[in-house]
């Protein structure tokens, strides 16, 4: 499931509840689509609904006043797949997986490390500078 966060960023841009979208893996690369999200957006957070750690890295980006992409895997009939080819791309199967402006940032402890070391709002601002949501 693709889930979007409510919170609107503080420069004025709101998202509001959305539904939950599925993301439909059929014979395209599953690597493909994943991409595809990660550069539509500029918070994605490959997430578990029950992880504490996701929980977590989502209040963080709630706090922040940002939006961000949430793709629910345990609800994704894809999922174990998708987490298959993120273990690929970052080297961990773990979650959560947090891209920001594209980039893999890490999980929630990475995040909140960024957040307080005043890195990870000018990612989002870069990432907002070019037009994504």
């Amino acid at each position: 499931m693709l889930q979007r966060g409510a919170a609107g960023l503080r420069r004025g841009f709101r998202m509001g509840n959305s539904q939950p979208v599925s993301v439909g893996l059929s014979s395209n690369d599953a690597a493909n689509q994943i991409q595809d999200i990660i550069s539509e957006n500029c918070v994605v957070i490959f997430s578990k609904t029950t992880c504490f750690y996701c929980k977590k890295a989502k209040k963080l980006f709630e706090h922040m006043n940002v939006n961000y992409t949430a793709v629910e895997l345990d609800l994704n009939e894809n999922g174990s797949q998708i987490q298959d080819v993120l273990e690929q791309m970052t080297g961990g199967r773990t979650v959560p997986r947090v891209f920001v402006n594209g980039t893999f940032v890490g999980g929630a402890t990475d995040t909140q490390r960024l957040h307080e070391e005043g890195k990870l709002l000018p990612l989002i601002h870069q990432c907002q500078l070019k037009g994504k949501s």
